[in-house]
């Protein structure tokens, strides 16, 4: 389609720069423990060993090496080659056999197995429009066997009276965990990307005919769902 969403366009920071990929674990090691987001996600998604599971926005690949370490199968998408060849070398450096890499998106990664057992995706989908987040969630909805489950980890924004409260208070505690380096991320959210409500992702959800299991709200900035098909 001539309309459709470049699934490879880069909002925000660009992660198609290898010296910004460069920078990207150690500075968000300092205010996230990825791995250990990794590991509540595959808790609760609370799957069977024989699993297949996939992470679109994988990015430098530190949850789906965790999860290799769960599963029989695992695969990670980006739309950044500068990602992926930072999370091909980690998975080659833990010498890895169950694991493998696609350069693909939400709207254009296409599963040629068995249906999946899981999707988990991270601060990943509000790279995209409204419109093209909900084409999203009904691809992986697709991709997912009878009974699988979806973990979403994302911004989104909890709709309240004051809505510019939030979201200022998220930047300053950015400010003060990384300095203008950590503004200039958390403002990108706003100004360039596409964080949304919770009632919007939640009817993108329902309606994609996703069972929301569990909706956690970390800040009123930050959710996460655990989703079942």
């Amino acid at each position: 389609m001539n309309w459709m969403w470049n699934d490879f366009f880069q909002t925000g920071r660009d992660y198609s720069d290898a010296t910004e990929v460069g920078r990207y674990d150690k500075t968000y090691a300092d205010f996230r423990d990825v791995e250990a987001e990794g590991r509540e996600a595959l808790r609760l998604l609370d799957l069977p060993q024989d699993a297949t599971l996939l992470d679109v926005g994988c990015g430098t690949g530190t949850p789906v090496t965790v999860a290799t370490r769960y599963y029989r199968e695992v695969i990670g998408a980006d739309v950044s080659e500068a990602m992926l060849a930072t999370a091909r070398e980690k998975a080659y450096r833990l010498g890895l056999g169950n694991i493998r890499f696609k350069h693909r998106g939400f709207l254009t990664y296409e599963h040629d197995g068995a249906p999946l057992d899981a999707v988990v995706t991270t601060y990943a989908l509000h790279h995209l429009p409204d419109y093209w987040q909900a084409v999203a969630l009904r691809r992986i909805h697709a991709m997912l066997k009878s009974g699988g489950r979806l973990y979403l980890r994302d911004m989104v924004i909890q709709d309240c009276r004051e809505l510019f409260e939030p979201v200022q208070a998220f930047i300053d505690e950015q400010v003060r965990t990384g300095g203008n380096f950590l503004r200039e991320d958390a403002e990108g959210h706003f100004l360039e990307e596409f964080s949304t409500f919770d009632w919007v992702i939640e009817g993108m959800l329902t309606r994609a005919g996703f069972k929301i299991l569990e909706h956690r709200v970390e800040s009123h900035v930050i959710s996460i769902y655990l989703c079942k098909k």
